[in-house]
């Protein structure tokens, strides 16, 4: 299976789950952002969660099928179109050969996730598929797509993929009736944040501010981090921070006391104060956020965050045994 990017879009990069086990070598995970919205895209032609999906940033993109493709897309930034017919998101669809498929942008989230059953073939690098840029590595040679690259999938395809093909190929788009739920982003956006190691280094009213007060994306945002606007953090006292170890979801305050909510290619290390970190199951939320968005935050504990990510762990293995059950014939 095989396809030509005809116009990449603004940012659109290869990616899977992320570069584990090498943060100790200041490496990155980098990886999907919406990492939920990968997995459903990759659950749809029956790949492993952790293959390799396109990233598309919003929409203005395109690709054309030089071969018949078992793709599936997922996610809030995209829709996907042959000419003036739409093309589903959520399910395995069926491209013949020939197709000009279209990306447009839609108003909802920013990132689309593109699979195809089998995954994309692409290198491993310190085992992962996923492009760091900043870096030059991973992904389609450590870089963004371009017009005129071409992706093949790894032809490996698991039983449930082979089945999937099976019932959809011919001559014609193909797609089944069902399709995997996909919630609508609230409108109002509540990130649930549980405090980190020097929540207590700020005064009562940053803290009441913190927690009750809007924020919102800055222009200034990438997968390393957002910058948000919003009310200034004071610190207690001056004391200085050595610098430590930061994730994804860890929210920065600087020196002039703005936030920074640290993404899929931030630095592993930081010396900015830690003044909470973004639950788990909020992080697929996080990376659907536009410049301009206004989000709020709500502190949790460190169980109540662990609770919602088994929970949706568990979601998504049902929504993967039912997929699997349907096709093992």
């Amino acid at each position: 299976m095989k396809i030509q990017i005809t116009k990449p879009g603004l940012l659109s990069t290869v990616q899977d789950l992320g570069r584990h086990g090498y943060q100790h070598l200041a490496v990155p995970v980098s990886g999907a952002m919406d990492t939920l919205s990968a997995r459903t895209a990759n659950m749809c032609v029956g790949n492993d969660a952790n293959d390799a999906v396109i990233e598309f940033t919003y929409g203005d993109a395109g690709f054309k099928t030089e071969t018949g493709a078992l793709i599936a897309a997922s996610g809030y930034g995209a829709r996907l179109s042959v000419g003036a017919r739409p093309i589903p998101l959520n399910k395995p669809v069926y491209l013949p050969a020939g197709l000009n498929v279209s990306l447009n942008t839609v108003n909802q989230g920013c990132r689309t996730y593109l699979s195809v059953a089998g995954g994309w073939d692409v290198p491993e690098v310190l085992g992962s598929r996923s492009t760091f840029l900043a870096a030059g590595f991973g992904g389609f040679e450590g870089r963004k797509l371009a017009a005129n690259d071409v992706l093949n999938n790894t032809g490996q395809l698991s039983a449930t993929a082979k089945n999937i093909l099976d019932e959809l190929s011919g001559a014609n788009i193909c797609y089944p009736k069902w399709s995997i739920p996909q919630r609508d982003l609230p409108k109002i956006k509540t990130i649930r944040v549980i405090p980190a190691r020097e929540f207590n280094w700020f005064n009562g009213l940053s803290i009441t501010n913190f927690l009750t007060e809007p924020y919102s994306l800055s222009q200034k945002s990438n997968r390393m981090g957002y910058q948000l606007n919003g009310p200034l953090m004071q610190r207690l006292n001056q004391q200085e921070l050595l610098s430590t170890a930061v994730i994804p979801g860890t929210i920065q305050v600087t020196g002039d006391g703005s936030l920074i909510m640290l993404m899929a290619d931030c630095q592993v290390t930081g010396g900015y104060p830690r003044i909470a970190q973004v639950a788990l199951a909020d992080m697929p939320l996080c990376a659907q956020l536009k410049p301009g968005d206004t989000i709020y935050f709500k502190e949790i504990s460190w169980n109540e965050a662990e609770m919602l990510y088994i929970e949706q762990e568990k979601d998504i293995q049902k929504l993967a045994a039912s997929i699997g059950h349907k096709y093992a014939f």
